[in-house]
């Protein structure tokens, strides 16, 4: 998507993401039912992946199943926001014009 790779069942720390795009530090999750009842674990899990320096993206099986369209645009999205890599240093110190003999 958007040139970006996600792996499935991705293992970080001690939990599996769904889906991971880690050149991004991007996770999607698709969760069923089941979630609404661990709403406490899954907050939890979240603020661990995002320590860490991930950015965590939530759906529910019947926003995929029904509106796979506006699920694909919102993760486009999260990408196109995606910070952009820092410039590598500048080598050597002092200015552009070099460094100054005492």
């Amino acid at each position: 998507m958007a040139g970006v790779r996600f792996n499935r069942q991705v293992p970080i720390g001690p939990y599996i993401a769904d889906f991971a795009a880690r050149s991004e530090k991007l996770i999607v999750e698709v969760d069923g039912g089941q979630h609404d009842e661990r709403a406490a674990y899954d907050e939890a899990r979240t603020r661990y992946l995002e320590t860490r320096g991930w950015r965590v993206l939530r759906f529910w099986n019947n926003d995929v199943m029904g509106n796979l369209e506006g699920v694909v645009a919102t993760i486009e999205r999260a990408l196109a926001e995606s910070p952009s890599p820092r410039s590598p240093p500048a080598c050597g110190r002092g200015s552009a014009g070099g460094n100054r003999n005492p």
